[in-house]
């Protein structure tokens, strides 16, 4: 009776996956996922007391070394991405490769991103598609120092990372779709160390608002918090003691994930290595 009780249950859960699956549309996933985890328009969004026309071009980010200037990535043709194939935005997205064979610097976080699955990338590109076209001419960036040729050979097929397993699929919500470990980890010579400092902490991020240092998010610094006090913090950006979170954090967003994405995310997060 156990074995057939449990036979019974994979075959629901699994049943569950396929009508997932089956009912949620590329472009309901795409929206879900450029309106929460990945924050696209927490870069590609001009901020200030008005924010600008949705992904038509950003904020300058300024760096010591650089100065970045996300992109317009709405549909039009002349400024944004309306005359690049499918295929073309999937390669900007996962290999930092423009159409003109031009490399995409940071802080895109393309080591990340190299990592979206097949379904996930192709559904942001749906939402993407239907974005109202936005004419905006966006001056390009500046770097003092090189951009690779490549991040990494072509990126193949990237399969679907199911979500029964929380650690995994956490690992994955905080890696590929939100980049969680990017800014979060310890700064290295070029960029995030998210080998011997991830999770760690340390970077930092100028900006309107001043300097922002991320915050260790590694279960030396979360054992403090409840999973319900860090909901809040990812979601609402408010500490326990009333403080607030400051930007690049992208609260606004990250109001929208899920109660079930959110909880993956903290259940992988208390399993790092404590730094």
């Amino acid at each position: 009776m156990k074995r057939l009780g449990l036979t019974l249950l994979v075959l629901a859960a699994s049943a569950s996956m396929i009508w997932r699956a089956a009912a949620e549309t590329p472009l309901e996933r795409g929206t879900y996922l450029v309106r929460s985890i990945s924050g696209c328009g927490n870069c590609h969004t001009a901020h200030g007391p008005v924010p600008g026309p949705e992904l038509a071009g950003g904020t300058a980010v300024t760096d010591p070394h650089f100065t970045a200037r996300p992109g317009n990535i709405t549909p039009d043709p002349e400024t944004g991405i309306g005359r690049w194939s499918d295929e073309q935005i999937i390669t900007a997205i996962r290999e930092g490769k423009r159409p003109d064979g031009s490399t995409i610097g940071p802080p895109m976080p393309i080591a990340r991103y190299r990592g979206i699955s097949d379904d996930d990338v192709h559904a942001i590109v749906a939402y993407l598609r239907q974005v109202t076209p936005v004419k905006n001419v966006v001056a390009k960036s500046v770097y003092g120092f090189p951009l690779p040729p490549a991040y990494g050979p072509p990126v193949g097929h990237v399969a679907a990372v199911p979500d029964e397993n929380p650690l995994v699929y956490g690992a994955y919500l905080a890696g590929p779709l939100g980049h969680c470990i990017e800014c979060h980890s310890a700064p290295g010579p070029r960029g995030p160390d998210v080998v011997r400092g991830l999770g760690e902490g340390g970077m930092r991020f100028a900006g309107p608002w001043g300097v922002s240092i991320a915050a260790n998010i590694t279960p030396t610094n979360l054992a403090r918090y409840s999973d319900a006090e860090l909901k809040k913090i990812i979601t609402k950006g408010e500490r326990p003691d009333g403080s607030r979170l400051l930007p690049p954090m992208g609260v606004a967003y990250y109001a929208n994930i899920s109660d079930t994405d959110i909880s993956a995310i903290i259940a992988y997060l208390r399993s790092l290595p404590p730094k």
